[in-house]
């Protein structure tokens, strides 16, 4: 392994023909065939720092570096060690190409490490949220206190510190790429959304002045499907009932589980699964009813404000910063469908 590792940070801002090396833990790995009939694969590799895509091709060379000696593995394709990296640690060398006007990441060298060695541990390798953990909880604390009567009795019963719902919640990815897909990362979206939620909420008077306690409790609970749609091994993926069932329906019929065993009125307990069932906001995004109460407007729309939100910083990150104008503005955000501006009120760029 190379003397001067970069982090996958790093690495996203060399320059297209700079070569590096790096380690991390491989999120996704697939075989692919090209026109010729060989294989190569598509690979996602994270460290604290984030994750990138990258490409193995079929000339790379791939090296069983376990027991401290590199030994090469002439045939990848039909090695069971290679079919079965998803989860494990790998050294890899590599180069930036750039493929339809975008960097691509090309790894020339995979190394198969021991997995056991306290600098190749998987877990050592995943990223977690920016924002401290206790911080979090903080706040999360302070918005269930936020909620009154038997919300409040049933949110404190549900997040009880002690319980297996709350280990679980704080420790969960909000996604596996999209956003805050990451240790931590349910959490903080999470909080986030509802005290974005809970602003407006605020805000409003009137006839639409929505229920604060049904927009707290909604708002932490509106992902609740993705205790059962995600995993952490030991990076983000997602489970068969997350792929197949999605985090909406698991996390309904969760909560309905939940409220019926607690005695929730069931008035209040139609509210928060209406929020839950609602808060993507349209049908094509996944929500089988639209939002049709004033509190399950403001999550929806806190819920799409974060999602963008964490696109513009992600997407903003990667620019270099140079003084032109076109500097500023990102590559196309897939997930967002747009390109950001890095424009501030300040003038600043970084």
């Amino acid at each position: 392994m190379a003397e001067t590792r970069k982090s996958v940070e790093d690495v996203k801002n060399l320059p297209v023909g700079e070569k590096f090396s790096s380690v991390g833990v491989v999120l996704d790995i697939h075989e692919k065939k090209d026109k010729n009939g060989k294989s190569y694969w598509t690979v996602s590799l994270m460290d604290k720092t984030g994750s990138m895509d990258a490409k193995i091709w079929g000339n790379t060379q791939w090296w069983d570096f376990r027991e401290g000696v590199k030994s090469e593995i002439k045939d990848p394709a039909s090695s069971t060690l290679v079919g079965n990296l998803k989860g494990s640690s790998i050294g890899v060398m590599g180069q930036v190409s750039e493929f339809r006007g975008k960097n691509q990441y090309n790894f020339n060298q995979v190394f198969l490490v021991d997995q056991e060695k306290e600098e190749y541990r998987p877990e050592s390798f995943v990223q977690t949220s920016p924002v401290d953990v206790k911080e979090l909880e903080r706040r999360f604390d302070l918005l269930v206190d936020r909620c009154s009567g038997d919300v409040r009795s049933f949110m404190e019963e549900l997040f009880s510190k002690d319980g297996d719902l709350w280990k679980k919640f704080r420790v969960m990815p909000a996604a596996v790429s999209h956003h805050h897909a990451y240790v931590h990362g349910l959490l903080e979206h999470s909080v986030t959304v509802t005290e974005l939620a809970l602003s407006m909420a605020e805000a409003i008077e009137g006839q639409a002045r929505p229920d604060r306690s049904l927009v707290v409790a909604g708002g932490l609970l509106h992902d609740l499907g993705k205790l059962e749609a995600y995993v952490l091994n030991p990076g983000p993926g997602m489970t068969v009932e997350g792929t197949v069932i999605d985090h909406i329906a698991l996390g309904y019929s969760r909560f309905e589980a939940l409220a019926e065993r607690y005695g929730l009125d069931r008035t209040v307990r139609t509210a928060l699964g209406h929020i839950l069932l609602s808060h993507h906001g349209l049908r094509e995004y996944g929500s089988p009813v639209l939002p049709a109460t004033p509190e399950a407007l403001v999550v929806s729309a806190a819920d799409e404000l974060d999602f963008k939100l964490f696109c513009w910083g992600d997407s903003v990150s990667q620019l270099e910063g140079g003084v032109e104008p076109e500097d500023s503005i990102s590559d196309l955000n897939y997930s967002a469908q747009r390109r950001f501006w890095k424009w501030r009120p300040d003038g600043e760029r970084s």
